[in-house]
């Protein structure tokens, strides 16, 4: 009896010895991921969904073995929500560690300096892992830069972080302001920037221009900037062609060839480099700028300099075949 006992004490211990070592190996062994696999865990989740959403998606066996493992074995500490990256042939421990300790996969959208607020939207819209409608946002209310996102997030939180982000530099930038420059408020700021941003592409000159076009406000004069004749016309989209006679003596609120001082608004969504050179612009004696032909400009304290320096301008045109 003795013996008899004694062997199946001994079974006993090996079935249980057995079944611990295949509860951990389900555990710790490589789960069904042939391949590494995105996979997201919703807002409010619980374990037990997530679970059931881990065996539909195929990437585990048993959820409920899954959720039994992961009470004895595993962390006691919350998921995260979002989107994680699961690595080809990972344990249920490590696919539970990621969704407790793992980097949420984070996407970016860039909004370029200049890039008025039609194209900002179409950018929004464009993006597949958004969700959720937007209107087109107010012309310079964007801060233009990289934004990260998750896959899901609303359309709109994106534009309000942009949003924010304007919002908070200018905050931040306003009382830095130099004395004595040609805007009154935030908004002619804005204003004004969004002109130099689309005036010239050249970061040196940034200041140059907005210390040119501040003489010209303060001195009362025409500021004659060809993207403010074309933006009443496409929103700030390219014309694509040359602008029309017809077009530049046409009277609105955005056209300063035909109206004194600044646009009622913003022409694009300036970024914070042309925004800076409004609040603190070259000391320059420069009324007149016209392109040089390397991408830059030549400026001008004189019309008849000014006008010297447009004759080389077309000349180079001349000799490129643009005229």
């Amino acid at each position: 009896m003795k013996k008899a006992g004694c062997l199946l004490a001994g079974v006993l211990s090996l079935v249980l010895a057995v079944a611990a070592i295949w509860f951990v190996s389900g555990w710790w062994g490589s789960a069904e991921i042939e391949e590494d696999t995105n996979f997201i865990v919703p807002s409010g989740a619980s374990l037990t969904s997530v679970a059931e959403k881990l065996a539909e998606e195929g990437v585990i066996a048993d959820p409920q073995g899954f959720l039994l493992r992961a009470k004895i074995l595993g962390s006691s500490d919350p998921i995260l929500a979002g989107e994680f990256l699961l690595p080809a042939g990972a344990s249920s421990a490590a696919i539970l560690d990621t969704f407790q300790h793992g980097e949420v996969i984070r996407r970016f959208v860039t909004i370029p300096e200049g890039l008025p607020s039609i194209l900002v939207h179409e950018r929004l819209m464009a993006e597949d892992h958004l969700t959720g409608e937007i209107p087109v946002p107010v012309e310079g209310s964007v801060l233009p830069d990289t934004y990260d996102f998750e896959r899901g997030e609303a359309r709109s939180a994106v534009l309000a972080r942009m949003q924010a982000a304007m919002q908070n530099y200018l905050a931040e930038a306003w009382p830095k302001r130099a004395e004595d420059i040609a805007v009154d408020s935030v908004q002619e700021a804005v204003i004004l920037a969004s002109i130099v941003e689309k005036e010239t592409g050249v970061a040196r000159e940034r200041r140059m221009v907005a210390g040119l076009y501040s003489n010209r406000v303060k001195d009362g004069m025409l500021l004659q900037a060809d993207p403010t004749i074309i933006y009443p016309l496409t929103k700030g989209k390219p014309l694509g062609r040359r602008i029309r006679q017809s077009e530049i003596a046409a009277i609105n609120d955005y056209n300063t060839y035909t109206m004194v001082g600044l646009p009622k608004g913003p022409i694009t969504n300036p970024g914070r480099e042309a925004i800076a050179a409004v609040l603190d612009p070259a000391e320059t004696s420069a009324r007149y700028m016209v392109a040089d032909g390397t991408g830059g400009h030549a400026f001008a304290e004189t019309l008849e300099e000014h006008n010297r320096n447009v004759a080389k301008w077309f000349e180079i045109r001349r000799q490129r075949g643009e005229m």
